[in-house]
């Protein structure tokens, strides 16, 4: 048979596989400062002008999420004004600019590695140009899939988003890997005042050079992914909401064959009375379930396990901390396969329930561990567990359901809306983390820091639970349209 008679699989995984190149990207954006940024540090700690501390090294490992916040907020209304597909081209070049900024932030104004505050600023721009690709890339994404999928693969094919995102960081961490080489990190020390300063006898290469690379690296995949843009269709529900029926139903009818198509596309037309609506329509519990769902997924704080996890293992003292730092890629990624094959045979909430707890218990495990003295493998072991906890439930299900939970006439508006908080509890985390990591009390020292953050993050983990539990609608084997009947029944209460 022909698409038009039953659809095209190969069709539908093609322009899928694609949009998941995005999800790579921010993957490969937000994670690849892991591996960089010590060098980046003790690049700028060379600085004559300006002294770099704590604080200002937490908010420059943070920046591109600054771009993020403005990227996903503003999503709502590119993917509006401009559509999906020409949102994600747009994401594509910032990623491209980005990338080749962070490597040569020199580039026309200043003298070429000399350290000084305006070159910080200028490699903070570049960074948050990247981030405002990551959070155009992070809103449309997983929209544009759940709008091309069918109902009863769509969280299947969303979590793949996630899955592309932990292996856009697995492969920066290799990346990162094989460009240290035989190189060494910088060897960071601290002054009696609190003031850090760089070991002479540290690589000067890794300090010069070697973050430059890395930053450098992701301007490939960020060509490739914007040329395969232009090749995709646009989103059927998207042309369907500017009064392109017949484009919308010739795309629903090579994924769904088109006896099928002609059915979505009047139930797309159905729920669709105009183009847009206000964004509480459909009243203020659907918003605030999407807000919470991206707070909880960022105040969980993995991401500041992310960002620093090379920092974190050397911390434990327990072999290479680049090598663990791989290994925890390995079971990111592992572990997200676990929610890309029961999602839609377990649901959406089990697994953000049960993830919740398993997190809970990693977190306060790290937590423990600060608190009394076990052998490194319990750190080490714990951190594995909260982080595979979030890969199988917060990561990727938290997308599915933002890309699904919300009607078709606000979802361009709400998603920005939930994904814009998102990045801003991203921020929050992982410009906190440093410093709250390094707090120091008493004959504790820098331990209390290190237990309070991940003591902190397990007490968190327990009220996602019970929020997802109280709130959040299951959406499995519901369509789209299901979705905004169920809120419209929901707000005329």
């Amino acid at each position: 048979m022909n698409y038009e008679e039953k659809g095209s699989k190969t069709y539908l995984f093609s322009i899928v596989l694609v949009a998941v190149l995005g999800g790579l990207l921010f993957g490969y954006d937000t994670a690849v400062i892991s591996g960089a940024e010590k060098g980046l540090q003790a690049f700028f700690l060379g600085a004559k002008d300006f002294v770099y501390t704590d604080v200002i090294h937490g908010i420059t490992s943070s920046s591109a999420l600054l771009g993020c916040i403005l990227g996903s907020a503003l999503s709502g209304f590119f993917a509006t004004r401009f559509g999906r597909k020409k949102s994600l081209i747009i994401a594509g070049f910032f990623f491209f600019v980005s990338a080749l900024g962070s490597y040569y932030p020199e580039f026309l104004f200043f003298e070429h590695g000399k350290p000084d505050f305006n070159l910080l600023i200028a490699f903070n721009i570049y960074r948050i140009i990247g981030g405002v690709g990551v959070g155009l890339a992070s809103a449309i994404c997983p929209m544009y899939i759940a709008e091309v999928a069918p109902s009863n693969i769509r969280g299947t094919l969303v979590s793949w988003n996630q899955f592309a995102i932990i292996f856009g960081q697995l492969v920066v961490y290799f990346v990162n890997f094989m460009i240290l080489g035989e190189h060494t990190n910088p060897i960071i020390e601290k002054t009696a005042e609190n003031i850090y300063y760089v070991l002479p006898t540290s690589d000067a290469w890794t300090i010069m050079t070697g973050w430059r690379y890395m930053f450098g690296s992701e301007a490939f995949v960020a060509a490739v992914f914007t040329v395969l843009v232009f090749l995709v269709p646009e989103s059927p529900r998207y042309l369907a909401l500017v009064g392109r029926d017949s484009r919308a139903l010739e795309v629903l009818a090579r994924i769904n064959g088109i006896t099928k198509a002609r059915e979505i596309l009047a139930d797309i037309k159905s729920t669709v009375e105009v183009k847009s609506e206000r964004l509480f329509s459909f009243g203020v519990m659907v918003i605030f379930v999407g807000v919470m769902l991206s707070v909880f997924q960022q105040a969980v704080g993995i991401n500041a396990v992310l960002y620093y996890a090379p920092r974190i293992f050397d911390s434990m003292h327990m072999g290479d901390p680049m090598v663990q730092t791989v290994i925890m890629g390995i079971v990111n990624i592992s572990f997200t396969l676990v929610a890309v094959f029961t999602v839609e045979k377990l649901g959406r909430k089990p697994l953000l329930i049960w993830g919740s707890i398993g997190m809970a218990v990693g977190a306060f495990g790290v937590a423990i561990s600060n608190l009394v003295t076990v052998p490194p493998i319990v750190p080490v072991v714990s951190i594995m567990v909260y982080s595979a906890s979030f890969m199988f439930s917060w990561g990727p299900i938290c997308w599915v359901l933002i890309a699904e939970i919300f009607p078709n006439t606000i979802r361009g508006a709400a998603v920005a809306v939930a994904v814009a908080f998102q990045w801003i509890f991203n921020f929050i985390v992982s410009s906190t983390f440093v410093p709250m990591y390094n707090m120091r009390l008493g004959e504790m020292g820098d331990k209390f820091g290190h237990m309070f953050a991940y003591a902190l993050y397990g007490v968190i983990c327990v009220v996602a639970a019970i929020f997802v539990y109280k709130l959040v609608p299951e959406t499995k084997g519901k369509t789209l349209e299901d979705m905004t009947n169920l809120w419209r029944k929901k707000s005329a209460k």
